[in-house]
């Protein structure tokens, strides 16, 4: 059955394996999460379960989303997610999802909102080299340099890297393995870094290359 889990990001720390080997690992509060919606062919055109988690009072929530989660009978949810599963029928409305859905050494694919930087320049955002720093080049050498031919097309082409807003958005960190699982806790050690800052909000999935 394939899986997944809304979590929080608590932090990095380190644990010792088996061999004693220092192990990097990301502990992430995953779940518990309840089924809000089970979608069908029949009635929405596709197959496809939602998920809530992190309790949120009812004042907090709109009002169809009141309604939403009346008519599921689930208590209301800050954050809600979609995940379209090859067997959706293997899930049921109301069903609460712990952490201990995964395995120590599972293989998973971590989506976050990538920490905000602002505005950037084409080094940090784009790795660029710096220009000459003598004979002529100006006084930065932070610049982009050249952004096309004048001529033709006398113009800067769509797509072209510069400078602009840097992080804040989705990002996917994928075949990461499971180091460990605290069921009681609902959490869950991931080896590695995933995206985002602590306390933001991230999706755990089956990873899709594993």
């Amino acid at each position: 059955m394939q899986k997944a889990l809304i979590g929080k990001k608590i932090g990095m720390t380190q644990i010792f394996d088996e061999k004693g080997k220092v192990v990097p690992v990301t502990v992430v509060e995953a779940g518990p999460c309840v089924v809000s919606q089970v979608k069908t062919v029949e009635t929405d055109g596709y197959a496809a379960i939602q998920m809530g988690y992190g309790d949120v009072k009812p004042k907090h929530v709109t009002k169809p989303l009141q309604g939403h989660f009346k008519k599921a009978d689930v208590a209301p949810k800050r954050v809600l997610k979609e995940f379209r599963f090859d067997d959706c029928a293997a899930y049921e409305l109301g069903q609460v999802i712990k952490a201990d859905v995964f395995e120590t050494g599972d293989k998973v694919d971590v989506t976050g909102k990538s920490k905000g930087k602002g505005y950037a320049g084409v080094i940090k955002r784009w790795n660029f080299a710096r220009l000459k720093e003598s004979h002529g080049t100006g006084p930065n050498a932070r610049h982009g340099g050249s952004m096309g031919a004048c001529s033709s097309p006398s113009r800067v082409w769509k797509g072209k890297k510069m400078a602009g807003h840097l992080g804040a958005e989705k990002v996917t960190v994928q075949n990461l393995a499971v180091v460990k699982i605290d069921a009681e806790d609902n959490l869950i050690a991931i080896k590695g870094a995933i995206p985002g800052a602590n306390g933001g909000y991230v999706v755990i999935k089956d990873s899709v290359k594993a």
